[in-house]
């Protein structure tokens, strides 16, 4: 059994996606980033950088536990443990981990910083925020549209692979960034793809909060 330590947010999503997609038996334990347990002694434990998610799977390598921070390094684990949604033929495992990492750099950090400053009082601040961080966001959802052109995922031929849950994860909160899908055109027909799909239907909708 895998416990996901967890909250409501982009990055908890795309571990709650990915158990569903790989059929993983989980147990979800609440993190209340709001309330700030992610300090707590027990989280940090498992989760040495206070942050959301973190997983143990009680069936780890050799059949021991193991505990598992950061969502980049969950999903490679877990593709690993199943042996789905990331290639085994290298050529075929590089376009993942490349997009992969391009999530963790910058789809993920710069939209981050849209929804801070979007919590900050009118002012030249809050401004200059959003104006910066907004300009990077829309680029890289440029990018996305790009990659996407004429394809049905964002790395891998078929099926989605764990590239495609991390993106999803933050295309999730694509009106909160402020990023409409009218000019995008194949982000927004990958992004109904993706959210068609039951498995993920059921990871966000499973309770993290």
């Amino acid at each position: 059994m895998i416990t996901l330590h967890s909250w409501n947010t982009p990055n908890g999503r795309k571990i709650s996606v990915a158990l569903e997609e790989m059929g993983l038996p989980y147990t979800v334990k609440t993190v209340n980033i709001g309330q700030d347990e992610q300090f707590r002694p027990e989280f940090l434990a498992i989760s040495p950088n206070n942050r959301i998610p973190a997983i143990v799977d009680d069936e780890g390598p050799g059949g021991q536990p193991i505990s598992i921070f950061e969502s980049g390094a969950i999903l490679l684990y877990l593709a690993e443990k199943t042996g789905r949604f990331m290639p085994r033929d290298l050529r075929a495992r590089v376009p993942v981990l490349e997009w992969l990492m391009w999530q963790m750099g910058g789809f993920g950090p710069m939209p981050g910083q849209v929804h801070h400053f979007l919590m900050q009082p009118e002012g030249p601040a809050r401004d200059y925020g959003l104006a910066r961080y907004g300009k990077e966001t829309r680029r890289l959802y440029g990018v996305l549209d790009k990659r996407l052109a004429g394809r049905d995922y964002v790395a891998t031929e078929g099926e989605p692979s764990i590239a495609d849950f991390a993106i999803l994860g933050w295309a999730w909160r694509h009106e909160r960034h402020m990023v409409p899908f009218d000019d995008l055109p194949n982000v927004g027909a990958w992004y109904e793809r993706m959210m068609a799909r039951p498995a993920v239907q059921r990871g966000f909708e499973v309770a993290l909060s």
